[in-house]
């Protein structure tokens, strides 16, 4: 048993592939909130755009 716990504690076969889903993770998290960011400016933008343009038709 002690052999067993030992093994367990140094094995380190699945180490890389769970470092490299916590980096997916963490890209997908932070483009998620660059793209929210650019979507709420984009709005802004094309609202301040449209109502430029309704104020010029006037």
């Amino acid at each position: 048993m002690k052999d067993l716990f030992k093994r367990l504690v140094t094995e380190d076969a699945g180490q890389d592939l769970i470092e490299y889903a916590m980096v997916a993770a963490i890209l997908a998290l932070g483009s998620l909130a660059v793209l929210r960011s650019l979507s709420i400016n984009l709005s802004r933008t094309f609202n301040g755009l449209g109502n430029a343009l309704t104020n010029a038709a006037s």
